[in-house]
């Protein structure tokens, strides 16, 4: 019989107790970074960030090597910024270290991956979040690994939600897949970069089509379905369903 350490076991009912928290709500009247939009009875949080007001980071990997895994740590790299938000944001191995492409502070971590893989990861095509030259892009992973880039920030993750306006062609609509999910896309030219977390199971289908629909993203990008997680302090969230990967923080500039 496997005998767990007791800092083992603590650790296990952490991540058990936080996959099955409830997706804490907005106060009501918060006028923030969030917001709360509701869809076909779905609720969603909704966080708006300007670029020109805001400064975005990616947080995979220490200088060591190490994942962050949790806010905490992801906070205290941030040398005493004021953290207005924290999201997981993008793939990883059962480590937390980067599945993908991964650029933190403008240095690469990890490179792209363009083979198919397993899980969501793999239902092709995938994306890129990436920053670069003040702009917010969302590219299909491909497309991105053709051009030059020299991004700010990267985070690779898939599946693409939205491609060109239309939704992934691989999405079942009343799909029996729900998850809590989480994705990411950018809006007004690219200053303005939305990220999602659902309070609720949502099928792919019906994720997507709030970006499309709802938010009017031209492209989107899914983070996760099994750990999608969000601090938002100014909220009262604090809301981790696990350790984590990558994660994108915001900060005052």
């Amino acid at each position: 019989m496997l005998h767990l350490s007791l800092a083992a076991a603590i650790t296990a009912a952490t991540s058990l107790f936080g996959f099955f928290q409830v997706v804490p709500d907005l106060p009501a009247g918060h006028a923030g970074l969030c917001r709360t939009e509701t869809v076909r009875n779905v609720e969603y949080i909704v966080c708006d960030v300007p670029l020109d007001r805001y400064r975005l980071s990616l947080r995979a990997v220490d200088e060591a090597g190490k994942p962050y895994e949790t806010f905490e740590a992801a906070r205290a790299s941030m040398g005493g910024a004021n953290v207005r938000l924290i999201m997981n944001a993008g793939m990883y191995h059962a480590d937390r270290r980067p599945v993908g492409l991964a650029v933190e502070d403008g240095r690469e971590v990890h490179g792209a991956v363009l083979g198919t893989g397993s899980g969501n990861y793999s239902l092709r095509p995938n994306g890129v979040f990436f920053v670069e030259n003040g702009r917010a892009h969302v590219m299909e992973s491909t497309r991105y690994t053709s051009g030059d880039h020299r991004p700010d920030l990267a985070t690779q993750s898939g599946p693409m939600l939205v491609i060109d306006g239309k939704l992934h062609p691989r999405f079942i609509e009343n799909s029996d897949s729900r998850h809590v999910r989480n994705g990411v896309c950018a809006r007004e030219g690219g200053r303005l970069v939305t990220l999602v977390l659902s309070r609720s199971p949502v099928n792919f289908w019906d994720f997507g089509s709030f970006f499309k629909d709802q938010l009017g993203c031209r492209d989107a990008l899914f983070f996760d379905g099994t750990i999608s997680s969000l601090y938002y302090p100014e909220g009262g969230i604090d809301y981790r369903r696990d350790r984590l990967g990558p994660m994108l923080v915001v900060t005052d500039r």
